[in-house]
């Protein structure tokens, strides 16, 4: 399932819409991860949403579907972790001055 269309659509507007009006570039770079995690958590979504193919007899499509959920949700976590490095390096740099 392709996230295309209108909401497709309207998140890349926001996107660019919203990340020409950030001036720091450490908040840009935050923004990016977060955008970016935030279009891991819809594909996510999707994953599950569709992963009830399982359950109407179609077991292939679902075990396809839940190993591509397992994909997402570790970079996910690899998303989140990096953000949260980012944000500890950018207080540690404030902290030493």
């Amino acid at each position: 399932m392709n996230v295309t269309g209108k909401r497709h659509d309207a998140f890349v507007e926001d996107f660019r819409r919203e990340l020409a009006e950030i001036q720091s570039p450490e908040a840009k770079r935050l923004f990016v991860l977060a955008k970016a995690n935030h279009l891991n958590h819809m594909r996510t979504a999707e994953y599950v949403t569709v992963a009830a193919a399982d359950v109407s007899g179609h077991q292939g499509v679902g075990v396809l579907l839940e190993s591509c959920l397992v994909d997402h949700l570790a970079f996910v976590e690899r998303t989140k972790r990096l953000i949260r490095h980012v944000i500890e390096a950018k207080i540690a740099a404030r902290a030493a001055v």
